[in-house]
C-alpha cells in the first residue's frame, strides 16, 4: 500500500515541486496539499495521511502549532519538517512537539524520498546538517541541559541509561550493541522499553530528552 502524504507549504512553487517529487514514487501518493497549518489539520482529520511534510513559517497557523496538534491526537501521522533552518529555536520546539524528522529544503530529492520512507516505517530522521546544528546548540547553551531531579531518570535501568546515552550520539542499534557488548536485538528491546518511560515517541525525541537530562553531552 502506498504511503499517503499531505504536503504543507505556503509557497505554491515549492509545494508543487514537493508534490511532483513525492507523486513520482510508486510507493507514495500525495492525497492533499495545504498552504497553512489550519488547513493541514482539517485535511489530516479527514484523510488520515501516513506522513505530513510540514513547513514551519506560514501565515495563520504556523507549522509548529500544527505539528503539536497533529501529533497530540490518536493515531497521528508522522511529521517531516522541511526548513531553511534560519531559526534554530523553531527546530527544537518542533522536535519537542512531536516531529519525527527534519530535512533542509535544499536537500536532494532522493534525500526527501528516503526521509519519507524512514519516518513512514516508524523511525526518526534528521539530516546530518540539522543534527550538527542541534549538537552545536547544546554545546553553546542554546538549549537547556541537565535538569536535576528529573523523575524520568529514575524510571530507567542502568543499561537503559547506557543505551540512551549512545543513542543520543546518533549510533545505530548495531553500533550501540558493539559499544556495550550486547546484540543489536537486545539494544532494540532496551530502546523499545525506554521510549515510553521517557514519554518519547521515537529516537529523535529520546535524543532531546537525553540532552535535557544531562545524559548526553556534545563531543
Amino acid at each position: 500500500m502506498a504511503t499517503r502524504v499531505i504536503v504543507v507549504d505556503d509557497q505554491l512553487m515549492i509545494r508543487a515541486g514537493l508534490c511532483a517529487i513525492v507523486g513520482s514514487q510508486d510507493d507514495m501518493e500525495v492525497v492533499a496539499e495545504a498552504g497553512d497549518g489550519a488547513t493541514a489539520l482539517d485535511l489530516a482529520a479527514r484523510l488520515n495521511p501516513d506522513v505530513v511534510l510540514m513547513d514551519i513559517r506560514m501565515p495563520g497557523m504556523d507549522g509548529l502549532t500544527a505539528t503539536a496538534r497533529l501529533t497530540a491526537g490518536e493515531n497521528p501521522p508522522r511529521v517531516l519538517v522541511l526548513t531553511t533552518f534560519h531559526q534554530d529555536a523553531y527546530v527544537f520546539q518542533a522536535l519537542r512537539a512531536g516531529a519525527s524528522g527534519f530535512l533542509l529544503k535544499d536537500s536532494d530529492p532522493a534525500e526527501l524520498v528516503a526521509a519519507i520512507r524512514v519516518i513512514a516505517a516508524g523511525e526518526a530522521m534528521l539530516s546530518p546538517t540539522v543534527t550538527r546544528r542541534l549538537i552545536d546548540a547544546f554545546a553553546t547553551g542554546a538549549v537547556s541541559t541537565a535538569r536535576s531531579g528529573d523523575p524520568r531518570l529514575d524510571r530507567l535501568t542502568p543499561r537503559e541509561r547506557d543505551v540512551l546515552t549512545h543513542l543520543a550520539t546518533g549510533l545505530s542499534n548495531a553500533e550501540i550493541g558493539e559499544a556495550l557488548g550486547i546484540t543489536a536485538g537486545t539494544v532494540k528491546a532496551h530502546v523499545n522499553a525506554l521510549l515510553p518511560k521517557l514519554g518519547a515517541r521515537d529516537r529523535v525525541q529520546a535524543t532531546i530528552v537525553a540532552y535535557d537530562l544531562g545524559l548526553a553531552r556534545p563531543r
